[in-house]
């Protein structure tokens, strides 16, 4: 027998929470391995519907979860067309060619572009173990890494991930992080262009 309800106390970086029944009951225990194949990730206050099970302490678990029928306003905003959506992995690519320019015509030095390049390969790999993980409920990459690798260089290949891979797009308190982060390095990034070239104008 299925059941419908919606869910509760949903923990993205964990992969679990709990599932609330429609007309009350016991709410049951839930796991990111137990949706069954779906591109949408789970969050607070979405319906699913699911297989009420008991572990071996007797305790609620749901199983074999889907995300429940759409709503009538859900259908009609896609009849609309699909909201706009940050092209990441076109900012991305331009945030490499920007700063390949820059290196190439010596606004920035070797180490910078070394830093760039190496921490965007990071950041590629860091995001696509991290996506595996969510995926498989396995421990995950804290969030503070990501950012960290973002804040020295890395977020232009953090930028390719999130579209590529559709990861940590829609956690709001995470982009505005993430955001704060890209406009201090470029700030660095500028401050370190007018230090380079006032030194080179100085040795003209």
């Amino acid at each position: 027998m299925r059941y419908q309800g919606r869910l509760q106390d949903w923990n993205d970086d964990k992969g679990f929470g709990f599932v609330v029944p429609n007309g009350g009951g016991e709410r049951a225990f839930v796991h990111i391995k137990a949706f069954e194949r779906s591109s949408q990730r789970p969050a607070n206050g979405q319906l699913i519907s699911y297989e009420l099970r008991k572990d071996a302490r007797g305790r609620s678990n749901a199983g074999a979860i889907r995300f429940a029928s759409t709503s009538k306003a859900q259908v009609a905003q896609k009849s609309q067309g699909p909201a706009p959506r940050l092209p990441r992995t076109s900012l991305g690519l331009v945030a490499l060619l920007a700063a390949t320019a820059g290196w190439m015509t010596k606004l920035f030095p070797d180490w910078a572009m070394l830093a760039v390049v190496g921490m965007s390969l990071l950041a590629l790999i860091f995001y696509l173990s991290d996506k595996a993980a969510a995926q498989r409920g396995r421990w995950r990459t804290p969030e503070s890494t990501l950012h960290m690798i973002a804040l020295f260089g890395g977020w232009p290949g953090a930028l390719l991930a999130q579209g590529l891979f559709h990861h940590k797009t829609s956690k709001r308190s995470f982009q505005q992080v993430f955001w704060a982060t890209v406009a201090l390095n470029i700030l660095g990034f500028i401050a370190l262009a007018t230090f380079c070239r006032t030194a080179l104008t100085s040795l003209v």
